[in-house]
């Protein structure tokens, strides 16, 4: 039960940062990564807006119990590498 209950509060977290991303960027500034890689005009707000759909999809797998059987399908490769070869 305590898993759904994270799982939603993450994903609150998560579409808070989402749609409150011009808040976030007037409170905390700029990034200069995301402006770097994102493009200039908005690369921040689009970031922030990024980092928040990643939150939410790991909310998701929180509340679904999946995040051990993805981050073992992710990091199988690193995984795998050393052991086999």
């Amino acid at each position: 039960m305590w898993k759904i209950i994270l799982g939603a509060i993450i994903i609150f977290v998560g579409v808070i940062t989402t749609m409150k991303s011009e808040w976030i960027l007037q409170n905390f500034g700029s990034v200069a990564w995301f402006e770097q890689h994102l493009g200039t005009s908005g690369g921040t707000r689009l970031g922030y807006k990024l980092m928040g759909l990643l939150v939410i999809f790991f909310g998701i797998l929180v509340m679904t119990n999946l995040l051990g059987g993805f981050m073992n399908w992710m990091l199988s490769p690193l995984l795998t590498a050393g052991i086999g070869g």
